[in-house]
């Protein structure tokens, strides 16, 4: 039997245990309510829609298109920025569209390290953070991330203590999965520190819109020299309900930009143009769907909050991000994340992602997605709460 290293280094997917115990108790025609996956229910708005249908009829537009984004997306993505985080950036050199951030993070990986190389990401973490550069041959050292958990002395703590001496730091503010969130500052902190040591920040603010309560997600291309040594991703999956269409980009450092750029040509042309045209749509058009959208999850939150804390499974609040990080009430720890959510999935009729997924340092911890609406959301919490009460 053949045997392939890079694919022996990634685990098994802890997720299909799960979602292959939904798809058995859904044929047994049991109602299971899925917080698993974090996957927009809402239609894209229409006016993007639109925007699509109309490219789509040109002939035109259905020829290849260009890997690093055509002009007029690279300019809705900076112009973005500009509205968004009064941050200047050349379209042409400082912009870049990707397949989804995913692709874009994987193929970065691919383009700026080399096998030995040290990458420092947050465990837990989304599992692109990592995989995308273990794929690449890179080592990674994992840096806890989480509630009661100071990132930035987790940092400086790795870097001092590392050797090779680190060549990339992975952040992800807001967290997915575990709905942290930073301040200007700490990119401030970091963006010195990073010039210090001579590292490649790789911010990820996939979740910057959908933040609730006063809280603001900065950016860290708001830190006067940021662009020495920082990149950020950004996707339009959340933001305007769109994860099937595969829209994202990167912005930054020029030196960066043109790795990806010159490793995606070889690799991809791009999305079909009339996303891409659709895409400039949601960036430069009308912008009230998105706060629509961030108060449907607001929304959604309080329920799932207020339900749980009625039950006494007291999870922290999240200020931003589609995401409950939920910690396991403490007479189910035993059990472990992936073994709770497996009962609570039988006993509950609820589907959650077990924390280990994203991490060793993840499993006190199950991650529940507001991909639900109010009714069936209260629904969940009555399915929680009889299998808590249950004993386990």
């Amino acid at each position: 039997m053949r045997e392939f290293d890079k694919i022996k280094r990634l685990p098994p997917y802890v997720f299909a245990v799960v979602n292959q115990l939904k798809m058995e108790l859904r044929h047994e025609g049991h109602d299971i309510i899925d917080l698993g996956m974090g996957n927009p229910d809402q239609p894209t708005p229409q006016h993007i829609v639109d925007k699509l249908c109309e490219a789509a009829q040109d002939g035109r537009n259905h020829r290849y298109s260009v890997s690093r984004g055509i002009p007029g997306l690279r300019k809705a993505i900076c112009a973005w920025y500009k509205t968004k985080f009064d941050v200047d950036l050349d379209p042409e050199t400082e912009a870049i569209a990707t397949i989804g951030s995913k692709e874009g993070l994987a193929h970065l990986a691919v383009a700026i390290t080399s096998p030995g190389d040290l990458i420092l990401t947050p465990n837990p973490a989304y599992p692109i953070h990592p995989y995308g550069f273990i794929i690449a041959g890179a080592d990674i050292r994992h840096l806890p991330m989480g509630p009661n958990v100071d990132y930035f002395e987790e940092v400086e703590k790795a870097v001092k203590d590392a050797w090779p001496k680190p060549k990339v730091l992975v952040v992800n503010f807001p967290s997915n999965p575990t709905a942290e969130v930073v301040d200007l500052d700490f990119y401030v902190k970091l963006v010195a520190f990073a010039k210090e040591h001579d590292l490649i920040v790789i911010s990820d603010i996939a979740y910057a819109e959908i933040t609730f309560d006063d809280y603001v997600c900065p950016s860290i291309m708001q830190v006067p020299g940021a662009k020495d040594v920082a990149v950020e991703f950004y996707s339009l999956s959340k933001t305007y309900n769109m994860p099937g269409w595969r829209m994202g980009f990167m912005v930054g450092n020029k030196e960066i930009v043109a790795a990806l750029a010159k490793i995606k040509s070889y690799l991809d042309y791009g999305t079909f143009q009339p996303l891409q045209i659709a895409a400039c749509a949601a960036l430069n058009g009308p912008q009230e769907c998105v706060e629509e959208i961030r108060a449907m999850y607001q929304s959604r939150r309080d329920v799932l909050i207020d339900g749980m804390h009625n039950m006494g499974w007291m999870a922290e609040k999240p200020k931003a991000s589609m995401f409950v990080w939920a910690e396991i009430p403490d007479e189910f720890k035993h059990m472990g994340s992936l073994e709770f959510s497996k009962r609570m999935l039988k006993e509950g009729g609820v589907a959650v992602s077990p924390g280990i997924g994203f991490g060793a340092y993840g499993d006190e911890y199950v991650r529940i997605a507001l991909i639900e609406n109010e009714h069936r959301t209260r629904q969940a919490v009555r399915g929680m709460r009889n299998f808590l009460n249950s004993g386990g």
